[in-house]
């Protein structure tokens, strides 16, 4: 069949209109509402939009109970070594997971890192070695694990006390 080109237009827009709809949330209050925006929000994390690198969910285990965080993973040497430099933001559930394998003594600093963070070495029992507590952006001042780190998580300054994180918590990802 042949349309004229501003019918066609019109008729693939309505299409466009319609499949759009047909993908939008349920009302709010309905459980498939709750579930589907899980489902979209899960879908857009597994890739942070800043980074592009992967995010898991990483579980800390404190007194206080069970917190999860959607981490990015820096895996690479390039990837840990910009870290999050330059990051103006982060969620509050949100961080960076450095997982070190094999696991070795650690150090990092706050060279070109806009944001205090907490900085938690995770030894290879997934046990809270120590954390660095609000680093102090910009500052190049090398910030040592206590032991061989298998992980290093980095989190918005201030937050693992938030959650009473504390030596020898445990941290899984």
């Amino acid at each position: 069949m042949n349309m004229p080109k501003t019918l066609w237009n019109r008729a693939a827009s309505l299409a466009l209109l319609i499949a759009a709809v047909g993908c939008s949330p349920l009302a709010a209050g309905s459980t498939s509402a709750q579930g589907a925006a899980t489902t979209a929000s899960e879908a857009q994390l597994s890739v942070h939009p800043v980074s592009g690198l992967t995010v898991v969910p990483l579980t800390a285990t404190t007194a206080g109970g069970t917190h999860v965080f959607k981490v990015e993973v820096a895996a690479t040497p390039a990837e840990q070594e910009r870290g999050l430099m330059f990051r103006t933001a982060m969620g509050a559930e949100e961080g960076m997971i450095f997982p070190m394998n094999p696991p070795r003594p650690s150090a990092f600093w706050m060279k070109n890192t806009v944001i205090p963070l907490d900085i938690i070495f995770i030894g290879a029992d997934h046990k809270v070695l120590n954390i660095i507590a609000n680093a102090v952006p910009y500052d190049l001042s090398q910030l040592p694990s206590d032991g061989a780190a298998a992980g290093v998580l980095e989190l918005n300054g201030g937050r693992a006390a938030q959650i009473g994180l504390k030596p020898g918590d445990r941290v899984t990802w």
